[in-house]
């Protein structure tokens, strides 16, 4: 009996190791799969209905009217809604992108594309990518309306000026339309404990500023240099899109609210994006875009051990 008792043992452990094994194994295969993101479409004019016939009840205590039937459904022009909230890496973008080729899919030149933006810009080649996604819209003839409810500046306004029409509530921030760059370098606190860091580059410009190295004006003069470079661009894009612009007055890296903006034909036209889509949906169908990544089982159980590891992020 102790041998069959031992040997069961035996059995339980080896069991509880090949089980284990194998949740280990699943849970690396459905991290390293990328989770197929899944396509939200949602009637605003539904939305608005339904509230509508809410408070009309609930409020007034009457039923709601019946709406007159409109032409066909399919007849009336559309509005597709895109939010983007950018943070300074656009990380967005690649939802973005998504959200428009989806739209592209279906939308005619007798529809419209919204979008509703919010970011205080951020790295160049993120918001580079997210402005030419816009101006896919653009390409196709497509009438495509950027509004701001609170901040479009620096890459915000990047991606804004590519609109045929840019909307903007009376207090948002609106422009920046400058290059900023700052690293700190601590060469001279290595120097004053004896470290010394060896930085060995092919091309005399491979490195300009370092954080651990000594810096040369040599360095510090072609780091100014593209940085003039990246704000020439930039001035040069939305000089392109909007030609009503004093270009010289507005790319001094300044932003204003949108009252004042609005002056300097930095925005077309002063409305919240509650306004304007109320407004629209009297005469079209308006629905919201949206891309979103669906999170496997595997990484929702391994999420909190993944913030441990990297409690930052």
């Amino acid at each position: 009996m102790e041998f069959l008792s031992q040997y069961g043992l035996f059995l339980l452990k080896s069991l509880t190791v090949v089980i284990a094994c194998l949740v280990v194994l699943v849970a690396f295969f459905a991290l390293s799969r990328k989770p197929r993101p899944k396509l939200q479409i949602n009637s605003l004019n539904e939305q608005y209905d339904d509230i509508n016939a809410r408070m009309t009840k609930e409020i007034l205590g009457k039923k709601p009217e019946k709406k007159k039937k409109k032409k066909n459904k399919d007849e009336q022009p559309k509005l597709y809604v895109i939010d983007f909230i950018g943070d300074i890496k656009a990380s967005q973008v690649e939802q973005l992108r998504d959200e428009v080729t989806a739209t592209l899919a279906i939308a005619k030149p007798d529809d419209e594309v919204l979008v509703r933006l919010d970011s205080p810009g951020g790295s160049v080649n993120g918001y580079g990518l997210a402005a030419s996604q816009l101006q896919r819209i653009r390409d196709r003839k497509i009438p495509l309306t950027v509004s701001i409810d609170k901040v479009a500046a620096s890459g915000g306004y990047l991606m804004a000026c590519v609109a045929n029409t840019i909307l903007a509530a009376p207090f948002a921030i609106i422009g920046s339309i400058g290059v900023v760059a700052q690293i700190p370098n601590f060469h001279k606190w290595l120097k004053k404990n004896n470290i010394d860091i060896e930085l060995l580059t092919a091309g005399e410009y491979k490195r300009t500023l370092t954080v651990l190295g000594e810096n040369t004006e040599s360095g510090r003069r072609k780091f100014q240099e593209d940085l003039e470079l990246i704000h020439t661009a930039f001035r040069n894009y939305v000089l392109n899109n909007r030609k009503q612009l004093d270009i010289d007055k507005v790319s001094t890296g300044e932003h204003w609210l949108a009252t004042d903006a609005f002056d300097l034909k930095l925005v077309d036209r002063l409305i919240t994006s509650d306004d304007y889509l109320v407004n629209k949906m009297q005469s079209h169908k308006a629905f919201t875009i949206a891309m979103q990544s669906k999170s496997t089982l595997a990484s929702k159980l391994l999420k909190p051990v993944m913030r441990l590891m990297h409690p930052w992020g």
